[in-house]
C-alpha cells in the first residue's frame, strides 16, 4: 500500500491522486492581497515624491500577477480518483473544474504503461481507455500499475 490505496473488507480499493499544493487558494488570496497593499503603498510614496507613472505600472504588474495566480488556483484541486469494487473499476479525472469519468468492468481491464517506465499508466477495456498517474512522480507510476493489477486480481477474479 505505497500510494495511499484504501481498501475495505467488502473487496473495494481506491486511489486518490492529487496535485501537491503547498498553499490553499484562500491562503494564496491573502498573500496576494498583502502584496497589493504593499505595492500600492510603495507606489503612493513615489506618487507623492513626484513620479505619477508608477501607479499605472504598479496596477499592470498587480493585474498580471493576479491573472497568473488565478490560473494556478483554477488547477489547485485537480485530481484523479480510481475506485475498484467487485464489478467495476471507475476512473474520475477532474481538471480545472471539469470532471470526466470512465468505468470498466473489472474482469476486462488491462493495465499497462503507455511508453517507457516514466510514462502514464493506461487502463483499457471494452473499447475505452483512461490514462492515470499524471499527479504522481514518474518513478511511482510503475508502483501504481502494480497496485492496480494486484487489486484487480485480488478483488475481481479473471482480471488482468
Amino acid at each position: 500500500m505505497v500510494l495511499g490505496r484504501r481498501g475495505d473488507a467488502v473487496g473495494a480499493a481506491s486511489w486518490d491522486l492529487r496535485r501537491n499544493c503547498s498553499i490553499t487558494p484562500r491562503q494564496l488570496l491573502r498573500a496576494y492581497l498583502c502584496l497589493c497593499v504593499l505595492a500600492l503603498a510603495v507606489a503612493a510614496g513615489f506618487l507623492i515624491g513626484g513620479a505619477p507613472l508608477v501607479i499605472p505600472f504598479t496596477l499592470v504588474e498587480l493585474a498580471a500577477v493576479g491573472i497568473a495566480l488565478l490560473a494556478w488556483a483554477r488547477h489547485a484541486s485537480d485530481a484523479e480518483v480510481i475506485q475498484l469494487d467487485r464489478r467495476q473499476l471507475t476512473v474520475t479525472h477532474e481538471c480545472a473544474g471539469v470532471r470526466t469519468s470512465v468505468a470498466f468492468r473489472a474482469g476486462w481491464v488491462r493495465v499497462e504503461p503507455t511508453g517507457d517506465d516514466r510514462s502514464l499508466v493506461e487502463l483499457s477495456g471494452e473499447g475505452r481507455r483512461a490514462q492515470v498517474g499524471r499527479y504522481l512522480q514518474p518513478h511511482l507510476r510503475g508502483v501504481l500499475a502494480r497496485e492496480i493489477r494486484h487489486a484487480l486480481r485480488e478483488h475481481a477474479p479473471g482480471a488482468d
